[in-house]
């Protein structure tokens, strides 16, 4: 009996996955759907005209850009890749996947209100009681002022917590903006990756084809120089002369772990690796 656990990443479920079963209950994800749902995004849903193609809740899009914001996921593309291969982006989704021109378009669009429901989001945090909201300290330690022994905070300091807030969540937004205007820093694109690993596969097997044949036509022309040495041989023995050297070796035949093919030339031949 194996004394590991099976893997299999074949068989389908036999019901829906829920994704809502993969989240921990106590996950920030939970937790920034739970408080979006209670914001009035109105100003938000009133600007959807409501023709041509569905789009995207603006709750859906405001849950993405919160979450990822706060943990450090700044760039819309690397967002968009979120929603595929991470279980919290994929719940704050609800499973589906806007791209990174709907995400960065929400928020450009939408940007005084995002980060006004934003700060409201932290606040909200604040006062439930967390001291951290992703990689956002909540306590004020940033805030100079004088440290009070009472657990409940005065209006003046809440007032300077929440200014404290609105610099770090507009300076989190500044910083998304500048990733989504240099692409080269987001790393993988997703779909354009599937399409050259497609190429790449389709082209790694025409050159094991190449290779193949290449390697068959050297077989056969070392076969050919083989024989002929053998009976050369054949003949001086048959003269009464003996052979000099030692007989030579048949060939091996088949391609050879340093055979190569140069994918980007179809007029190269097999060369042997050197250095």
């Amino acid at each position: 009996m194996s004394r590991f656990i099976p893997v299999d990443r074949q068989t389908d479920y036999l019901l829906p996955p829920s994704v809502d079963e993969w989240l921990p209950d106590e996950h920030l994800a939970r937790f920034v759907v739970d408080v979006v749902e209670q914001l009035d995004v109105s100003a938000l849903t009133q600007q959807y005209a409501g023709r041509g193609h569905k789009a995207h809740h603006p709750a859906v899009l405001l849950s993405l850009l919160i979450y990822g914001y706060a943990t450090g996921v700044i760039s819309s593309r690397k967002i968009e890749r979120a929603t595929y291969d991470s279980i919290a982006f994929r719940y704050l989704a609800a499973n589906t996947h806007p791209d990174h021109d709907t995400l960065a378009t929400f928020r450009r669009r939408f940007l005084p209100e995002l980060e006004q429901l934003f700060v409201q989001v932290l606040l909200l945090a604040r006062e439930m009681k967390l001291l951290k909201f992703g990689t956002i300290a909540l306590d004020g330690t940033k805030v100079k002022a004088n440290a009070s022994k009472h657990k409940a905070l005065s209006y003046g300091h809440a007032k300077k917590l929440e200014a404290q807030l609105k610099t770090e969540v507009n300076a989190l937004i500044q910083r998304a903006e500048a990733a989504d205007n240099d692409v080269a820093t987001d790393g993988m694109d997703i779909p354009a990756e599937i399409a050259r690993r497609e190429a790449r596969l389709a082209a790694i097997a025409e050159a094991k084809v190449k290779i193949e044949a290449r390697a068959h036509e050297r077989d056969a022309a070392e076969q050919a120089a083989y024989q002929d040495k053998v009976a050369k041989r054949d003949a001086q023995r048959k003269a009464g002369k003996k052979p000099s050297g030692r007989d030579p070796k048949p060939p091996m035949g088949g391609p050879r772990d340093k055979d190569q093919v140069n994918l980007t030339d179809p007029q190269s031949r097999i060369m042997p690796v050197t250095g």
